[in-house]
């Protein structure tokens, strides 16, 4: 008996030295804090009890088997911030970055001793940063990218021993608190886009370990203060995109261990500190977009490690220093918008590696240096309106790396160098308002990615080449030169991606070709002030998406086909000057188009505002009248009999595209845009889509349902049900919108409306909105994505000029599983996401800035930087980053 007791006490201790062993509490902390996830991917599926935790995914343990490192970033985890983590008494470390936690941060969190490194980024918080979680042990406190409001605690100064202080990302208010530099131990602090205020404090000054500050992308003000001098451990200052005033400070020059220097996008002035050109350590140096003035010393020599330097858009004067020319990792040299003068250093490239140069919109002279492509890395030469001179280097014909040119606006001459026409890898090329010269003929053109081509306003001769060597190419313009012959038909019939071609101002002659009417995606065809003669090809009229026509000055003929008024996209024609003859038709943009777009032909009819005479009838004699009304009489029976029967026939066999029904929720009017979905679907289809289990998302305004065809169960769409109907009186902008035809724009198949509700059927595509598919883009996609969208926008400028405002985002953009973009318009009482961000299941972060796309009509809205992924775009609108810069 008594060794049965000894052995049940012997085993009692030796299950709680076990349980004490290996952590029994914290494996039911792992085990709550596991239930409070969402794991949509399965990330925790190693999290049983087959395992020992310490073999978890994620999970690290010491040499006593006691947890140490909770490590879950990037799982796809969703779902509120789990308390029990932080009972943890051993972790040291605990990373929940880049998942989909939302919520508040609970302000009754205990943070244990032991912890570290505590990583909350890239997740959806909202809420205040609480107050009271100060732990003198923490080293790393990164609550980046989320969306945290109200100020930053005053208490933030007890993390006595971080290290590393990122909230940057947010969009946190107020200023400063003075106790942060009681943060003696900082080396890194992050408080970028934000919406920050007042001044800097200079007492950051007295936190001599910082080795990167990082506080742009907010509302500073003020000077930049010169106590920022005395950190001579800094190697990173960047107070970009401020309201920062006054000038750089010459204390900068004591920075020695500086490698990077951003201050751009403020309203610094006067002149750049000597010292700044002594910091040898300088990798990158950007002050570009303020108001700085004088002249770029020669002792930039010193600055032997610069790879990156951007001087642009200041008012820097005198000459573009030699020194430049002797700086062998110098890269990127961007000094546009200034008033620099005199020569290009003849050196420069010789030693540098360069990969991109633009010295655009300045007054520099002389020649273009021979050597830019030494390094046969340069792949963006930017030079235009300035005042060069001379030919194009016949090095640059042999620079393979090439990709983006523009010289344009210069006094260039001569002949292009050989090679130049067959750069592999040019994609926007554009050498306009020069004086170039030579014949195509004999230049070899086989540029298989040019998607630009502007050689306007030269003295070119000759024939236009058969084919440019591309099938990306959307915009040629070869207007304002001296070309002759025919327009060749076999142009046309690789230029399938085409949106404009301007040929207008040359000497050529021969009929317009047939072949042109393949080029299905023009948008804007300009053949003006020519010798062209023949007629208006019927095929002009097949064109789906033609905005914009100009013929004028020409010795054209005929009469005008009545099916070229017919082509809905068409909004502006010219005509003048030519020797048409006969009626003008009645139909589409001739109904508006004005007297000195008509002048000079023999046309009659139209519009008070054409000018033009009626069209006379010619009067029948008596004789001719009776015998037509006897063959009228004999033929009215079986006219009338076929007539009636067509009617009868055809609305037995198809529906109306608009129509009137009851149902239980009152008289609908019904009206269908696409005539293939009303072959594949029923009005049936349409309002049994609207039902709880077909809910995709529910917006402010309305409701998403996802519906399937009755007739064709491939044929899927997409429903959106207002119940708000107060901004769609406007008929004509459904009608509107439903004609829009574009490869790149979803299309509005279908509107119900009733006196309560208005549904908007949209065709269904399979992808994600822009803000969740960016991140897996690589950039080739993302400038797929923006040049397409841009496309759009340009054909919805250009030929439906008469939409309302309509907004924009990265919301109603759709980007399929090909990484191919569609646009949705909203109208402006829709579901627009950009304003219903508080109830998107994603809760896609929303702090965005709005820019003109294009005069009159849409705005787009680009969201924080750091979250969107552009901040080299530094704001721009689509249209900008697309036809200027990048």
């Amino acid at each position: 008996m008594a060794k049965k007791v000894f052995l049940f006490i012997f085993m009692f201790l030796f299950w709680n030295s076990c349980k004490s062993s290996y952590g029994f509490s914290e494996l039911e902390l792992l085990q709550t804090v596991k239930e409070s996830f969402n794991d949509p991917l399965g990330s925790l599926s190693s999290w049983n009890s087959s395992l020992h935790f310490c073999q978890w995914d994620g999970v690290s343990c010491d040499n006593s088997s006691r947890i140490a490192k909770i490590s879950l970033s990037g799982k796809n985890l969703s779902g509120k911030i789990p308390e029990k983590i932080f009972q943890l008494q051993h972790v040291e470390t605990i990373d929940l970055s880049n998942n989909q936690f939302s919520g508040v941060i609970p302000g009754n969190l205990s943070i244990p001793l032991s912890l570290k490194y505590m990583n909350l980024s890239d997740n959806n918080f909202t809420g205040q940063i609480p107050k009271g979680l100060s732990t003198p042990f923490l080293q790393t406190f990164d609550l980046s990218n989320n969306m945290l409001s109200g100020e930053i605690p005053e208490d933030i100064g007890s993390f006595s021993g971080l290290k590393v202080l990122d909230i940057g990302g947010n969009v946190l208010e107020g200023r400063i608190p003075k106790s942060i530099i009681n943060l003696t131990n900082l080396e890194f602090l992050t408080l970028a886009s934000n919406q920050l205020i007042g001044e800097i404090p200079p007492e950051l000054g007295l936190m001599k370990r910082l080795k990167w500050i990082y506080l742009g992308y907010n509302n500073f003000s003020g000077e930049i203060p010169k106590e920022i001098g005395g950190l001579t451990s800094l190697s990173h200052l960047d107070l970009v995109n401020n309201n920062l005033t006054g000038e750089i400070p010459t204390s900068f020059g004591n920075l020695t261990n500086l490698q990077y220097l951003f201050l751009y996008f403020n309203k610094l002035t006067g002149i750049i500190p000597v010292s700044i050109f002594g910091l040898q350590s300088l990798i990158s140096l950007d002050l570009s977009d303020n108001f700085l003035s004088g002249e770029i010393p020669e002792s930039i020599t010193q600055l032997q490690n610069l790879e990156v330097l951007h001087l642009f858009s200041n008012n820097i004067t005198g000459k573009i220093p030699n020194a430049l020319s002797s700086l062998p990792h110098l890269q990127v040299l961007q000094l546009w918008s200034n008033r620099l003068s005199g020569q290009i250093p003849q050196d420069l490239g010789k030693k540098n590696n360069l990969t991109i140069l633009d010295l655009s919109t300045n007054k520099l002279t002389g020649k273009i240096p021979e050597r830019l492509c030494e390094s046969h890395q340069l792949f963006k030469l930017i030079l235009f309106s300035n005042s060069l001179e001379g030919q194009i280097p016949k090095s640059l014909g042999h620079c393979t790396s090439l990709q983006r040119i523009r010289l344009q606006n210069n006094k260039l001459s001569g002949e292009l160098p050989p090679g130049f026409g067959s750069l592999p890898l040019v994609y926007f090329l554009d050498l306009s308002g020069n004086n170039l010269d030579g014949k195509f003929r004999g230049q070899k053109w086989n540029m298989p990615e040019v998607q630009m081509l502007n050689l306007a306003g030269n003295k070119f001769t000759g024939e236009i080449p058969d084919s440019f060597g591309s099938r990306k190419l959307e915009k040629l313009d070869l207007s304002d030169n001296g070309f002759s012959g025919r327009i060749p038909p076999g142009l046309f019939r690789t230029l399938l991606k085409l949106v404009e071609l301007k040929l207008n101002e040359n000497k050529l002659s021969g009929e317009i070709p047939d072949e042109i009417s393949s080029c299905k995606e023009l948008v804007s065809l300009d053949l003006s002030h020519n010798e062209l003669t023949g007629k208006i090809p019927s095929s002009l009229s097949e064109m789906p998406v033609l905005g914009q026509l100009d013929l004028s000055v020409n010795q054209l003929s005929g009469e005008i086909p009545p099916r070229l008024g017919a082509v809905g996209s068409l909004v502006q024609v010219n005509i003048s000057h030519n020797h048409f003859h006969g009626s003008l038709p009645s139909t589409g943009a001739f109904l508006v188009i004005n007297s000195s777009a008509v002048a000079g032909n023999d046309l009659c009819g139209g519009d008070r505002t054409t000018g033009l005479p009626p069209c006379k009838r010619n009067k029948s004699p008596a004789w001719w009248l009776f015998l037509t009304c006897f063959l009228s009489f004999i033929l009215v029976v079986f006219m009338v009999t076929a007539f009636g029967y067509l009617i009868m026939k055809r609305k037995r066999d198809s529906d109306s595209d608009s129509m009137k029904m009851e149902s239980e929720d009152g008289n609908w009017e019904v009206q269908f845009f696409n005539s293939k979905a009303l072959k594949l679907m029923t009005v049936e289809d349409i309002f049994s889509s609207t039902k709880e289990e077909n809910l995709i998302s529910r917006g402010l305004k309305g409701a998403t349902y996802k519906g399937t065809s009755s007739i064709n169960d491939e044929f899927q769409f997409v429903a959106t049900v207002f119940s708000d109907t107060s901004s769609f009186h406007d008929t004509h902008q459904i009608e509107t919108i439903g004609r829009i035809d574009h490869p790149n724009v979803i299309k509005l198949i279908a509107a119900c409306k009733s006196g309560k509700t208005v549904i908007l059927v949209y065709e269904y595509i399979e992808g994600k909105i822009l803000s969740e598919s960016l991140p897996e883009l690589s950039w080739d996609s993302r400038t797929k994505v923006a040049m397409k969208i841009a496309r759009a926008l340009n054909y919805l400028h250009c030929c439906c000029s008469q939409l309302g405002d309509y907004e924009i985002t990265t919301q109603n953009i759709l980007v399929d599983l090909k990484d191919e973009p569609y646009l949705k318009l909203s109208f402006p009482a829709g579901s627009s996401s950009s304003k219903n961000c508080a109830n998107n299941n994603n809760n896609n972060k929303c702090v965005a800035s709005s820019a003109h796309v294009a005069p009159g009509n849409f705005k787009l809205y680009i969201p924080s930087l750091i979250v969107f992924g552009f901040n080299f775009f530094r704001n721009l609108s689509l249209i900008e980053m697309i036809s200027h810069r990048w």
